[in-house]
C-alpha cells in the first residue's frame, strides 16, 4: 500500500472519530446544562435559606457545609446534600431519640389500641395514655415531614452528580476530540508531503554488507 494512501485512511478515519466524540461532547454539555437548571429551579421554588451563621446551634457549627453556606439561598445539588444530613438529619434525631418515622409505627399503633380498650373501661390512666398518643402522633408526623424532605433534597443532589458526571465526559470528549484533529491534520500533512510512488513498508529493509573491500588476513 502507498504511504500517502494509508496515511490519508488513518487521517479521514481520526476526523470522523474526533467529529464523534465533538457530538458526544455537545449531547454530555446539553444533559448537564440541563441537569444543573433542572436542580437550580426546582430548589429554588422551595425558598429555603440557610441560617446565618450567628444563629447556628454549637451542634449545627459543627458543620463545615452549613458554616460555608450560611444566609445562602439552597439552589444546587451540593448545598442540598449539606442542608439534608447536616441540617435536617442532625435535627430529626432529636425528635424521637433517634427513631424513624417507620419505627413510631409499632408505639403509636399499639397506644391506639390502649387509649380504646382504657376508653370502654373508663380507665383512670386515660387522660395520660391519650397524652402518650397525641405526643408520639406529633412526632411520627414531624418526623414524615421531615424525612419526606430530605429525601426531596437528596433525590436532588443525585440529579445534580449526574450533571457533573455529564460535564467531565465532555469535557473528556473534547480534550481527546482536539487531539485526534490535531494529529489528523498531521497526517493529511504528511501526506501532502509524502511522493505518490513511495510505499508503505511494513517491516525495514535488511542492510546489504559489502564484503568486497575485506582485507585477507596474514597468519
Amino acid at each position: 500500500m502507498k504511504r500517502r494512501t494509508l496515511d490519508v485512511l488513518f487521517s479521514t478515519g481520526g476526523i470522523a472519530l474526533a467529529g464523534l466524540l465533538l457530538v458526544l461532547g455537545l449531547v454530555m454539555t446539553s444533559n448537564a446544562n440541563f441537569a444543573k437548571d433542572y436542580v437550580k429551579n426546582q430548589l429554588s421554588q422551595q425558598n429555603i435559606t440557610f441560617k446565618t451563621a450567628d444563629t447556628l446551634t454549637p451542634e449545627e457549627a459543627r458543620s463545615a457545609c452549613l458554616v460555608q453556606f450560611a444566609g445562602q439561598p439552597l439552589t444546587t445539588g451540593k448545598q442540598a446534600e449539606c442542608y439534608a444530613n447536616d441540617f435536617i438529619g442532625l435535627h430529626l434525631k432529636s425528635v424521637a431519640n433517634g427513631q424513624t418515622y417507620a419505627d413510631l409505627g409499632t408505639p403509636q399503633s399499639a397506644l391506639t389500641a390502649k387509649v380504646k380498650a382504657a376508653t370502654a373501661a373508663n380507665d383512670p390512666a386515660l387522660p395520660d395514655l391519650q397524652k402518650q398518643l397525641t405526643a408520639t402522633t406529633a412526632q411520627r408526623e414531624t418526623l414524615f415531614k421531615g424525612e419526606t424532605l430530605r429525601g426531596l433534597l437528596l433525590t436532588s443532589f443525585g440529579f445534580s452528580v449526574f450533571g457533573v458526571k455529564g460535564e467531565q465526559v465532555a469535557t473528556v470528549a473534547f480534550i481527546v476530540a482536539a487531539l485526534l484533529a490535531l494529529l489528523s491534520i498531521a497526517g493529511f500533512v504528511h501526506a501532502l508531503r509524502t511522493s505518490k510512488d513511495e510505499a508503505f513498508a511494513a517491516v525495514p529493509k535488511p542492510v546489504k554488507i559489502d564484503t568486497s573491500a575485506r582485507q585477507p588476513v596474514t597468519v
